[in-house]
Parts: structure tokens; sequence; C-alpha cells
């Protein structure tokens, strides 16, 4: 049991775009019959090292190569999409994926994106409920009138109602939209304050909670499973490290984030306990045999797909030896 996430960077020092995006819709091919349970793509823009600025192609393409592997767009920063073309790519991908496609919306973080697209970053709270309730609406697929415009989102999704959305955040005030609007929460911390906001929330909304992710302290977010430990290190460590370093840049200082390592050299990401873990397989069978899926980022800080294999196919066997 193992999850797969896809950040796409391709950093100079790593291995051209080209093979990564390869690599990743293969990957989830040959993953969804040996394990694998969900394959997550993020989002960012105008990144040094080319993160996935377009997850419903990439996830496309991935739907069309599989045929039960569900997949999660998170987070889709939805301040940056024009709800109407957004709830368009939506629906047609609900089609092709035939349902298996779900979406956590966040807000953005990174003022360099706000920058990139011209909103500004002060109403990122207005624009995300007056996006959210307009997405909803155009899901539907019936005509909506938006400013004395006729709109109409065609062909509908394929899911009944509409495909599964969450939220996404770290705050208050991202738990209380999703509590406004009936929908379940994913936590980039773990507080059991903020757990118990958001339920409340939903209940004062009228709503029973909804699905809710909450990271465990201390545990790992991006895991490799090596025959040896310390050649992995020695082959692995500097794609992981610039992921962490590339992550921690677009949270200012903030290290509340789970995923968020403030390591600045491969011996202090690796002495320092926390989101990036190279396991052996005997660990990595006990910690899926604990009921958590290993957490796999295969194409990590751009590591070449040749590299990338052996370590996802010891995930995979050490998930199905459990």
């Amino acid at each position: 049991m193992f999850t797969l996430r896809f950040d796409m960077r391709a950093p100079a020092s790593g291995a051209p775009a080209t093979e990564l995006y390869a690599a990743a819709v293969q990957m989830c091919e040959w993953a969804e019959t040996r394990g694998a349970v969900i394959a997550v793509l993020s989002e960012h823009h105008g990144t040094e090292d080319g993160h996935l600025p377009a997850p419903h192609l990439l996830a496309s393409a991935i739907a069309a190569r599989t045929s039960r592997l569900a997949i999660l767009l998170a987070a889709v920063p939805i301040t940056f999409w024009n709800p109407v073309r957004l709830a368009e790519n939506i629906a047609v991908l609900d089609i092709i994926s035939r349902g298996r496609v779900s979406y956590a919306f966040g807000i953005g973080h990174r003022a360099e994106e706000y920058e990139h697209f011209g909103v500004d970053k002060r109403r990122r709270g207005a624009i995300a409920d007056e996006s959210l309730a307009l997405l909803r609406r155009l899901l539907t697929g019936e005509p909506t009138e938006i400013d004395g415009r006729r709109v109409h989102v065609t062909p509908p999704p394929a899911s009944p109602g509409e495909p599964y959305m969450l939220i996404a955040g770290g705050s208050k005030a991202a738990a209380r939209r999703a509590a406004r609007n009936g929908l379940g929460f994913i936590s980039q911390v773990a507080s059991d304050e903020l757990k118990a906001f958001y339920e409340s929330a939903c209940r004062a909304n009228g709503f029973e909670p909804g699905m809710m992710q909450f990271p465990a302290e201390g545990a790992p977010t991006t895991v490799f499973v090596a025959d040896d430990v310390d050649a992995a290190w020695r082959e692995l460590g500097s794609y992981l490290l610039h992921d962490a370093m590339m992550a921690a840049s677009y949270r200012h200082g903030d290290e509340s984030v789970a995923s968020i390592s403030t390591a600045h050299s491969v011996a202090e990401l690796r002495e320092t306990p926390g989101p990036y873990r190279i396991f052996t397989l005997d660990e990595a069978a006990d910690y899926v045999r604990g009921g958590r899926p290993l957490p796999l980022l295969p194409l990590c800080g751009g590591l070449p797909p040749d590299l990338a294999w052996p370590y996802l196919e010891r995930a995979a066997l050490a998930s199905a030896s459990t």
C-alpha cells in the first residue's frame, strides 16, 4: 500500500522534463496493479525548477493509461483560475477518468505566483470564496448567469453531482471555507485545535464533518525504500535536498507545515528525522503493517527515472510483503 506524488521538478542537475513526464505516466500505469492507492499531483507556477503548473494535463495522461488508480490534484490554487475554464477542464477530465480525479483547493501562498497571474493577494480569501461558489454552480451542467452573461459548461461531468472536492490549507480560514461549503478538509499542519474547529464549524453550518486528513506528528511525507540505506543517501541525497530547500523557500520561514524540512545539507536532512526518509525493506513493510501507506515521491528533485525505478519497485515489494 503506497501513494505516489509528482511535483515534476526538473532542475538542471536532474533529468530532462521530457523524461520525467514520460516516467510519471509509466510509473502510475505500472503501480496501479502493485499497491498504489492514489497519485497526487501538485501545482505551482513560475518556479526555478519547473514545478508542475498544469496538473489537469498530466492527470489526463495518467487517466488515459490507467483504469482504476485514484488521482488527486492537491492543492489547486483556485485564486489563479478562471472559474469557467477550470470548470471545463474539470468536466472533461472527469469524463476521461470516469470520475477518478478529485480536487483539493487552496489559495496559494507564494507572492511570486500572485504577481505571475496579476492577482491581488490581499483579496485571495474573497476570490477563493467567489470562485468556489461559481465553480460548483457551473459544474451542475445548467446554464448560469454571470454579470449578465449566459454561461453554460458542456459537457457536464460524468460524476453524479460533482467531482469529489476538498479544501486544503493550514488555517482556520481554510477550515471555515471547507465547513461553509460542506467539503472535506486536508490540513497541512498537525493540530488538534484546527481539527476541532473544523468539526465545530461544519456542524454550525448544518453539515457533518467531511473527510479529514491531518498529518501525523513526526511522520514522513517522502519515503524511498533501499537495500543499502547508506548507499541510497549517497545516490539520492542531492535530489532530496533540492526538493527540501525549494519547498522550504516557498514557505518563507513557516515551519508549521508537516512536509517542510529546514535542512541545508544532506547530512542534516538525514540526521534529523523528518519529512524525508529512506527505509529498508523491513522498515517499509513494518510501516505499512501499521496501517499507513508509504508516501512515495519517485522522481523527487528531478531524480533520473533509471535511478528512480528500483526504489519504486522495492517500495511495491515491501508493500506486497505485508
